[in-house]
């Protein structure tokens, strides 16, 4: 099969933006090397330590030269390999301006510098510094735009080079002799077990959680579910905890467990801001620390506590033995949308089976035929595509928006225009919007405590009237109940050593990248590991200015990392 693919819709458009400040001294290779950075006429060379991140060969020099009007397979891969490379190269050459702006930013602001620079002179200098950073910047969103485009075209060839495997693997079976019906069957059985597949072992027990797994912020709960007089218990990596509200009205978690006969505190209850445990009436803070022990000497006695916030009205810890990230992410519905229901619900599966049925919406007119998918014709075929990243894309045919964030959380916005019914081929050409948030927070190896808030961007009305979340509630569970039958059968036989992901399809991408995301995109994954090992964290109060990597960014890259 030809690839009917042009030369020109396969290349990236080329386009360097280089400051005339930055002090660069090209290699023998052609690459750049770093041996200084900003400073005055004279100023003393130093040598960075990116150097070795950063001398990467400029890959310009090696545009595959294609004759004619289309390509074939072999050419335009050649072509898409150039293009990953370039992208790499090119974000190399963006993330360097960036770090090197920051060094100049950092010096601008040094308190030495007051002794021979005006106020003034110092802001014209941070006026032109910032415009080059938002320069700077908007080159990276270009990359990250050409890094979508490239990988949208690795995908689309990909199928194209399935496809034509399987071709020639039907060809070739068609085209063998058969001497008899036994030898004929026989040899179509083993031309079907040498048919390629892309195979993923996920079977027998539940492996121990990885440590780097931990490393996270996860909510755990919703604010409107802490009271002041009230206590939250819940599972976190098969540990016992328990919510509360200090003092200062600020959320603790703390062990939920007594350190004196190991009784579970969340049986008693909140006094003056502490847990009191039901059994001898010792009490805890928010940190963990004993402070009244009724009938006996006090003495100095602290269980385990978790770093543990409120934002955006989710109650969020941190489990991880590694410092906590600095801010914690966003999981508000996008703007237009008002929250309708907020739901917390013990699932009796583990976390990751949950969220292999939660990415996959295949199953939904098979499933759900019930609820949300009653009347739902099959399609012909489904397809997920990624226009953006590896882990967000959208539903074809479905108008359906997906994305995963690490760890463990799923956004989805669906456009409807009543219940049951689809509408339009994507989410912008409907009307009215559901967007739905699921947290899957790993309890245990086989539990998993599922956090679900639901949001409209029509019918506000419906959050004035009585008893509504009761309705919400109740559809839900609904929905769940129809998956819960189907994915509990899988843990039973996935725990008696069945490979409940032997035969990955096209509509299995994201559930398949969830699961190995290297995978995805070897180099770029390498790439984000060398960046994390090598490029410096500035601490906020010395340019709070500079802008910093998001959150999320943050999370997806440990989170993949933790997949390596």
């Amino acid at each position: 099969m030809t690839v009917v693919a042009t030369a020109a819709a396969l290349s990236l458009p080329i386009y360097i933006s280089k400051s005339p400040k930055l002090n660069f001294r090209k290699s023998a290779k052609g690459g750049f090397r770093v041996f200084a950075v900003f400073g005055e006429e004279g100023a003393i060379e130093r040598k960075s330590g990116w150097e070795t991140l950063f001398d990467v060969e400029d890959p310009r020099t090696k545009v595959p030269q294609c004759k004619g009007k289309f390509l074939d397979v072999y050419q335009a891969l050649e072509v898409a390999r150039y293009d990953i490379q370039y992208c790499d190269w090119r974000a190399r050459q963006d993330v360097l301006t960036i770090m090197l702006l920051h060094e100049k930013v950092v010096e601008v602001l040094n308190p030495l510098a007051r002794d021979y620079k005006s106020i003034g002179t110092m802001k014209k200098e941070l006026a032109g510094l910032q415009d080059e950073l938002a320069e700077a910047h908007r080159q990276v969103h270009i990359s990250e735009a050409r890094v979508a485009t490239a990988l949208d075209k690795l995908a689309y060839m990909e199928e194209l080079v399935h496809d034509r495997l399987l071709q020639d693997r039907n060809t070739a079976e068609l085209d063998t002799p058969s001497t008899s019906p036994g030898t004929s069957t026989q040899s179509h059985d083993s031309v079907n077990r040498r048919s390629p597949k892309k195979s993923l072992n996920v079977s027998g027990p539940t492996q121990p959680y990885h440590p780097r797994l931990k490393n996270f912020w996860y909510p755990v709960a919703f604010s409107s579910d802490l009271k002041d007089d009230t206590m939250v218990p819940f599972d976190c990596f098969e540990e016992p905890w328990v919510l509360f509200r200090g003092k200062d009205g600020n959320p603790g978690c703390i062990r939920n467990t007594c350190a004196h006969r190991a009784c579970p505190l969340h049986l008693g209850s909140v006094n003056d801001g502490r847990v009191q445990c039901p059994y001898h009436g010792w009490e805890y803070s928010t940190d963990g620390k004993c402070e009244k022990m009724p009938s006996t000497r006090l003495q100095n006695v602290k269980i385990k506590s978790l770093p543990c916030f409120e934002k955006e009205g989710m109650i969020w810890v941190w489990p991880g033995n590694d410092p906590p990230a600095a801010n914690l992410p966003s999981l508000q519905p996008p703007p237009g949308f008002q929250i309708h229901a907020e739901l917390v619900i013990e699932i009796p599966v583990e976390h990751g089976l949950l969220l292999d049925n939660l990415l996959d919406l295949a199953h939904a007119p098979f499933t759900h035929t019930s609820t949300f998918a009653k009347g739902w014709s099959v399609p012909s075929l489904v397809k997920f595509l990624t226009p953006a990243s590896g882990l967000q894309g959208y539903w074809d045919p479905y108008p359906i928006d997906m994305e995963f964030r690490p760890p463990c959380m799923v956004l989805s916005t669906i456009g409807i225009s009543k219940p049951g019914k689809l509408e339009g081929q994507s989410t912008r050409e409907c009307s009215t919007h559901l967007h739905q948030l699921h947290v899957c927070l790993p309890s245990t190896r086989q539990k998993t405590r599922l956090l679900y808030r639901m949001s409209l961007d029509f019918a506000p009305v419906l959050k004035n009237i009585p008893f509504m979340h009761y309705l919400w509630r109740h559809f839900a569970e609904q929905v769940l109940n129809e998956d819960l039958r189907l994915v509990i059968g899988q843990q039973e036989r996935m725990l008696n050593g069945a490979n409940i992901w032997n035969m990955p399809v096209s509509y299995d991408k994201l559930g398949v990248r969830y699961r190995n995301p290297i995978n995805t995109n070897p180099h770029l994954f390498q790439s984000l590991k060398l960046l994390a090992e090598t490029i410096p964290t500035y601490p906020p109060s010395l340019h709070p200015s500079i802008p910093s990597a998001s959150t999320f960014e943050n999370n997806a890259l440990n989170w993949t990392l933790q997949k390596l």
